[in-house]
């Protein structure tokens, strides 16, 4: 077993040469930017008292008899003050390991006089700061039984589709190998791990990469901790107590109950990383393509490093992260447009469903409950069979261009007539053609193969 993660968070190890080269040449930027993460978290503190001071200051400019009608309402605010110093001294153990430090130890985090600040760290944005923020949420999501119920409706549906195609009586589930892109605090990598899989999980944030390390590798027993991920909502609390309320993490001790398979995280940007074909057995995406610019991109990568025959399991909305975001170039293809690319890009849809409710990272005791209809898939790569036999096809048929979805004129029913016509009069040579193939070629279907190293 390998999570444990070396001196800095690993590149993934088959980068090639000159990719290798360029992420070297921007070794000081990476350090720069992981600086700028750790600053973000040592300034959460300070960041969270301002806004809570705002409140006082108005609070204490009110009558008197405002203010005694409030007593107990200032007593709370007390209460979210110690729940913030709570916070930032469980933030302190997270970077407490120098893993993302110069060998000398300059720059740590727990030296003397260096674990806060009182004045914003250069660089250091008020979205960087919303960003340490929501790790304690995700945190709360991941390794809590407080996010049992959303690890059920967002993780489960995944895992049970990977184990009914790769079945523990059909394989050796430690050659299988899985992808986990996007993979956030890590409990979906860490699950299939456990299962027997042989798993690796991608993420580009440097916040969730600093934390889940911290729990898979640094804490030493169950609920150690306690957070107060909440402790920043202000409105729609129905009691004092919801706003304040505790969180133990982690539920499960990954030192003491390490998975059967191997795990491994990986830092980097995914299409930056991941270009050797047919590296993967399986790919499992929760609540990730939509954080690309182009989603094509996405599906194409991912078709890329599966071997034939492997699949690709999805599920979350389509929020289109860098949408209306200024400076970011963004498409955003519904479900209809990305049911055409993903069978244009060469998968199979094995099957998709719509709906499925899922909440990410939400206080459970809020008045305000936001909830997705989430998508849900399993595509396939075709073998090279079926692939062979697909190319054929489209050459007998013409242009592989999909009918549009969205606009459609009147006469589109009769272009369906003939379209359905014309395929039928070749559905005689494409049987022939399948024939022909079969006599010197055996059909090796849906036998995904492990990757060669």
């Amino acid at each position: 077993m390998s999570h444990a993660m070396p001196s800095m968070f690993p590149l993934h190890p088959k980068i090639d040469e000159q990719l290798a080269l360029a992420f070297s040449a921007n070794e000081d930027e990476e350090e720069q930017h992981i600086q700028k993460v750790q600053n973000a978290f040592l300034y959460y503190g300070p960041y969270a008292c301002q806004r809570l001071r705002r409140t006082l200051d108005y609070l204490n400019s009110l009558p008197a008899d405002d203010q005694r009608l409030l007593s107990k309402y200032r007593a709370h605010l007390d209460c979210v003050r110690t729940c913030i110093d709570r916070n930032q001294a469980v933030i302190r153990q997270i970077l407490r390991e120098r893993l993302l430090y110069p060998a000398d130890g300059s720059s740590s985090p727990t030296s003397e006089g260096d674990s806060e600040f009182d004045e914003p760290p250069a660089h250091v944005r008020h979205g960087d700061m919303d960003q340490a923020q929501s790790t304690l949420k995700l945190i709360a999501r991941d390794w809590s039984t407080d996010g049992a119920l959303e690890r059920e409706q967002s993780y489960k549906p995944i895992i049970d589709s990977i184990m009914e195609y790769y079945k523990p009586s059909d394989y050796e589930l430690n050659e299988i190998k899985i992808l986990v892109p996007g993979a956030g605090l890590g409990r979906l990598t860490y699950e299939l791990a456990c299962l027997g899989y042989s798993c690796e999980g991608n993420e580009f944030s440097y916040f969730m990469l600093i934390a889940s390390n911290f729990v898979l590798n640094l804490c030493d027993y169950e609920n150690k901790y306690v957070l107060y991920p909440w402790v920043h909502q202000y409105v729609n609390n129905l009691r004092r107590e919801d706003q304040v309320a505790a969180v133990r993490f982690p539920d499960v001790c990954p030192l003491k109950n390490p998975p059967k398979g191997n795990i491994e995280m990986a830092a980097g940007d995914f299409l930056e990383v991941y270009k050797t074909p047919h590296s993967y057995n399986c790919v499992a995406t929760c609540f990730f393509i939509d954080c690309a610019n182009n989603v094509i991109d996405f599906i194409r990568t991912i078709y890329k490093i599966l071997v034939p025959g492997g699949i690709w399991v999805n599920l979350g909305p389509l929020l289109y992260h860098y949408s209306d975001v200024n400076g970011q170039n963004s498409i955003e293809p519904t479900y209809e447009d990305l049911c055409i690319i993903i069978e244009s890009v060469g998968f199979v849809i094995e099957c998709s469903r719509s709906g499925i409710r899922t909440k990410y990272a939400q206080n459970p005791s809020s008045m305000k409950q936001s909830e997705y209809q989430s998508l849900f898939w399993v595509c396939r790569k075709p073998g090279p069979y079926e692939e062979h036999c697909g190319k054929m096809n489209s050459k007998s048929k013409g242009s592989k261009e999909p009918h549009d979805l969205i606009m459609r004129e009147d006469n589109d029913m009769e272009d369906a007539i003939i379209a359905n016509h014309y395929d039928d009069g070749n559905a005689d040579a494409d049987a022939d053609a399948i024939d022909a193939q079969n006599e010197t070629e055996t059909d090796d279907d849906t036998v995904a193969t492990t990757p060669q190293t």
